[in-house]
Formats: C-alpha cells, structure tokens, sequence
C-alpha cells in the first residue's frame, strides 16, 4: 500500500531556484501553485518530490531566456551532495546584463566554496566558447567533487584590499572595445593601488558564439582571502525582452564609459563592506545553514533583498534562523546560525 505524500505547499515563482535546492536536499516534497497568477492556462502549478542526487556526467543546453549563470548556483549546491561527482558541460549564454557571468563564478564563486571545507581537487570551471545574447552559442565546463558536509566558519575579517584581477571578453566586435573598457577602468584603480591586472579574452569564429557582445569582469581579493566582485555585458536583447519596433542593431554603451562604471560599482561594493559582495549573500547564507550544527559567524554589508528572502526560506526549509546584529561602527551585518546537520546521504547510499 503506497504512502501518501505531504507536499509543502507554496505559492509564487519567487525564489525558485532556494525552493528547488532547499527541497532537494531536506528531501521535501513541494507543491508550488500561482506561477503565473494572472493566466488561467495549465502549467501555473507543479509538484516535486526529491530523489537521490546521482552526480556523474551530463550534458544541458540552458535555452537563451537567461544566462549559463542562472543555473550555475544551485548546481553548485546539489552538485556537492551527489552520490558521484558532477562533470557537466552547459550551453547557452555565458555573459549578460541579468544574471553572474561565468567568469565571477570562477573568479569569486568557487573561491567562496573552498571556506566552507569544498576541496579545490576535482573543482573547476572552463569557458569553452562564448555566448551572448540574444542568440546565445557558448559553452562551459563544470566539475564539481563531492562532500560528506561542509564546514561552519568564523569568518567575520574582510581583510584590506590587496590586488584587482579581471577579465574582459568581446565576440563578434574589434578587440578595440577590450582595451578601451580597461584603460578606463584602470585610470580609476591606479590612483588607488598598483597591483591591477585585467586580461583580455577576444573571440573569434566558433568559440565567439552567434551574437555580438562585450564585456568585464573584475575582482577585489583581499588580505584575509575574500573576493569582492562586479561584472557587467553590453550585448544585443534577449529576444523576449524586445519591443517589436527595436531593430537588429546592437544598442552600444561606450566601453570606456561601460569600463568606468564596472570601476565604480566595484568600488561601492567594496565601501559597502562584508566577506562577500551582495551578489553572493545569498550563496554565503545557504552554506552557513547547510553546515554541521556548529556556530558559523559572518559578516555581510547591507543585506540584499535576495539575501533576506534567501534567510527567509532557509528558516522556513530547515528551521535555521539566523541571529542579525547591525555593526554600526563598520556599517556592516553580523550574522550567527546553527548549522542544520546537513550531510551527503547520497554518497552513503552508494
């Protein structure tokens, strides 16, 4: 006689991705209903009942709506609790306006895993071609180990900034547009530290994929070992986010006024303070509760809205609630939890 399953309902498409993670690792099933509240059509709900995560080698073309990005993070969580390492190569966009570019997370991303206990061994991430919107064409090369848990931190010290790397890419267009968006970037670093170094990444033929586009990716890696990163694309629409009237032409920001404005927003994000910049909070909070239930202390600047509904959802997945104190002296957030004990029951079934 088949048990009856308990879904764990909710409502909306907001948060997704944490849903989807939370819920395949707590092993619970979820019914997810209003997706798109204002059609009245089937496919606005969905049930989902996790398994065991198997890992191994796949191969998934990501569709041009959103970036290989989009779907990097939570593969990165589900990935470490695989029966089987992961190796899988992703197809699509690799740089756009919407979501992380490949590049941060290999620069910044996986950097962060490693704090947490993740092995550098087996751990990797290689940018075959390039894709940009809205045709998409490139391709990426994930690995990732596997884990029996992670490790909590104390991880509070963001250290002093001590060098700037990054990378600008271009396919399609005159390598012309690289060097400018560096020269501007690099006339507001060099008043500031001498260790800057940002490397260039021109494409050509198969590897610049099927649309125009460019690029940078930056950077700041501190005393203490945290890296602080920003990055940015100028590239033609995706197809869906285009009126009717707008015609083929890419719409160009100057590279060197893209180059200044990569400089200055990662500059903001540095003043803002914290281990992580606001595009990894949300990230840095899903390890602290997946951890051992150990204490790990951290230190953000203001949290971002997709940091709190993240801490939202972790409180309401696997009952960790994380303890908030402002610093006021710094600007900065402290936040403390108690690990949930989370542990690789797949590897254990193998």
């Amino acid at each position: 006689m088949s048990t009856k399953v308990n879904y764990k309902r909710l409502k909306g498409c907001q948060n997704l991705r944490q849903r989807l993670i939370l819920a395949t690792l707590s092993s619970t099933p979820i019914l997810v209903e209003h997706i798109r509240a204002d059609e009245t059509f089937s496919g606005t709900k969905f049930k989902y009942k996790p398994g065991i995560i198997l890992g191994g080698k796949h191969i998934h073309d990501c569709g041009t709506s959103r970036s290989i990005g989009y779907f990097l993070e939570p593969l990165l969580i589900i990935g470490l609790f695989a029966k089987k390492p992961l190796v899988v190569r992703l197809t699509g966009i690799t740089n756009d306006y919407k979501d992380p570019s490949v590049d941060t997370f290999r620069s910044t991303t996986l950097p962060l895993l490693k704090h947490f206990g993740v092995p550098s061994e087996g751990l990797g991430l290689k940018v075959e071609s390039r894709g940009s919107p809205p045709l998409g064409g490139g391709s990426v090369l994930l690995s990732l180990p596997t884990i029996k848990t992670l490790t909590a931190v104390n991880w509070t010290d963001e250290g002093l900034v001590k060098r700037i790397r990054g990378i600008s890419y271009s396919t399609r267009v005159s390598v012309q547009f690289e060097l400018a968006m560096i020269h501007a970037a690099r006339g507001i670093f060099n008043n500031l530290l001498p260790d800057v170094y940002i490397f260039t990444d021109h494409k050509a033929g198969e590897q610049a994929g099927q649309s125009p586009g460019y690029g940078i990716s930056l950077v700041a890696e501190t005393t203490s070992g945290c890296c602080i990163s920003v990055d940015t694309a100028v590239s033609r629409k995706h197809e869906e986010d285009m009126d009717e009237i707008e015609d083929e032409k890419l719409d160009l920001t100057p590279p060197d006024e893209v180059g200044e404005k990569i400089a200055s927003a990662l500059l903001q994000e540095i003043e803002q303070g914290g281990v992580v910049d606001s595009t990894h909070q949300g990230l840095l909070f899903l390890l602290c509760a997946l951890c051992p239930p150990d204490i790990s202390k951290v230190r953000t600047g203001k949290l971002s809205p997709h940091g709190i509904k993240t801490l939202q959802e972790i409180k309401d997945f696997l009952c960790v609630q994380f303890d908030i104190k402002p610093d006021p002296a710094t600007g900065t957030v402290i936040l403390k939890c108690k690990g949930s004990g989370m542990s690789n029951l797949s590897r254990k079934l193998s």
